[in-house]
């Protein structure tokens, strides 16, 4: 695990902070190469809420905001599910000039895509997610999707079919990298991150822990599809600010562990 002293509690244009923060969080190098790895940013309460009030905004706080920045700013594309979109009021990310220089080094746009997860495409695409990105909205459908619906979504974003009734979210991974987009980020909803779980998709999760006990019916982080076996996650880095722990993951590469896996010590 790697131990920093917190970047966190320095102002948020305060350069060197931003300088640690973006090296805490690089992808691996060898991301270069042509391999994918996503990972994954999310935030619960204490209890494993994913929502408070219906959104993740109510869970978060001003330096999980400043994380949130830095992983989109590292990010070739951001994949979300459209139940997300629509109850977050997505917009399109934005340019950051902190980031110009190396994201041009890196032979990165300005900004990320944004990439939709949508079977159905009930998608408002007058909202500026479609109509003012700075990299063309891409949205991932079905071969089975409404005809009618994806030629509107055509017109103002990229299509990629992955799946015939149901997304194939291995195959939307390899059409993100297949555009030179292997610097992945996820910020859900939970039913695509349990979905990306389920599949043996997630290299790495960055997890932000509200200090707040909700209770209620929302779902946590990751739901819907089962795993079949148990997948070990390293702790690589972790920050405390103002009672928020702010950690994050990476998967073990010796395989799963589970029922049949190594036992506890």
């Amino acid at each position: 695990m790697q131990l920093l002293m917190n970047p966190l509690t320095a102002p948020v244009a305060d350069p060197a902070a931003l300088e640690a923060l973006a090296a805490l969080y690089a992808y691996p190098d060898g991301v270069r190469g042509g391999r994918p790895w996503l990972r994954a940013n999310m935030v619960s309460s204490l209890d494993g809420s994913a929502r408070l009030a219906g959104l993740s905004e109510g869970l978060s706080s001003a330096a999980d905001k400043r994380i949130f920045g830095v992983l989109r700013a590292l990010a070739d594309v951001v994949l979300v599910g459209a139940e997300t979109v629509r109850a977050e009021g997505y917009r399109p990310a934005r340019a950051r000039k902190e980031f110009a220089a190396a994201r041009a080094a890196a032979g990165q746009a300005p900004a990320p895509a944004i990439a939709v997860v949508s079977r159905r495409l009930a998608l408002d695409l007058s909202a500026p997610l479609f109509t003012e990105p700075l990299v063309r909205t891409v949205v991932v459908t079905t071969e089975d999707s409404p005809a009618e619906a994806r030629r509107a979504v055509a017109a103002v974003a990229d299509v990629v079919v992955a799946g015939e009734r149901s997304v194939d979210l291995a195959a939307a991974v390899a059409a993100l990298a297949a555009r030179g987009w292997t610097r992945q980020l996820t910020e859900g909803g939970p039913r695509l991150l349990g979905g990306l779980a389920a599949a043996g998709l997630l290299d790495e999760l960055c997890l932000s822990l509200a200090p707040l006990l909700t209770a209620g019916d929302a779902p946590r982080i990751a739901y819907g599809a089962a795993v079949e076996q148990v997948r070990a996650m390293r702790l690589e880095s972790l920050i405390e600010e103002g009672g928020f722990l702010f950690t994050r993951y990476v998967r073990v590469e010796d395989g799963p562990v589970g029922p049949t896996g190594p036992a506890a010590g």
